[in-house]
């Protein structure tokens, strides 16, 4: 039986390595799910029993193609789930990650199907993230880094890597949100930060805040 738990480390483990190339060490893995390496090691040796991973001692583990296909599974509910209490309930996005890391266990194939025909069959969530497609295929998109873009440079904010409620409501405040146009207009390298013109506002980001926000041109 796929428990709620199982389900939880096959969608970390896909997080962690979405292409499938690297194996996740133990600890890398435990601390994901902020979980003790000695409780993580323990649910290894399950998966990798039931044929979901592939687990190396002192190398890692990795997803075998079953693990992918049902860690793409969980993915898919819980992104639909979080578009779903934004668009049709109303939900503020900065609250929704929580809600969906609950739902997406027991919400039916049938229920998030429904949803996803209301929702006009939608290739990213509420943050960006791009959403599997029922045959788990998942949508491109290239972007990068704003920490890594030029001053200057005409951008659109694409996805929100940092889902914390704070950052989030911080991102909302400041005009930050999926789709909106922004420039660089100043990289203080000795303060490490930016300066960033949004439609309503300038705000200066640390680069590791800017580092959680990825971008396209415009």
């Amino acid at each position: 039986m796929i428990t709620s738990t199982v389900e939880n480390y096959l969608k970390a483990l896909f997080l962690l390595d979405q292409d499938g190339e690297k194996e996740i060490s133990t600890g890398e893995l435990a601390k994901s799910l902020t979980v003790t390496p000695g409780s993580a090691t323990s649910m290894i040796k399950t998966l990798a029993e039931a044929g979901l991973v592939e687990h190396r001692p002192h190398y890692g583990v990795k997803l075998t193609n079953r693990g992918r296909t049902l860690a793409v599974h969980v993915v898919r509910r819980h992104r639909i789930v979080e578009l779903f209490l934004v668009e049709i309930l109303g939900m503020d996005w900065s609250k929704v990650h929580e809600e969906a890391e609950q739902l997406e266990h027991v919400v039916s194939d049938e229920v998030i199907e429904r949803m996803d025909v209301l929702l006009k069959r939608p290739a990213f969530d509420p943050h960006g993230d791009p959403i599997p497609g029922a045959d788990g295929t998942l949508p491109n998109r290239s972007h990068c880094s704003l920490s890594k873009s030029n001053v200057g440079q005409q951008l659109s904010v694409a996805r929100m890597n940092d889902q914390d409620t704070d950052f989030l409501q911080f991102a909302e405040k400041h005009g930050l949100m999926i789709g909106a146009k922004i420039t660089i207009i100043e990289h203080n390298k000795l303060a490490d930060s930016l300066t960033i013109k949004t439609s309503n506002d300038t705000v200066v980001l640390g680069l590791s805040a800017a580092d959680n926000i990825e971008v396209c041109d415009a």
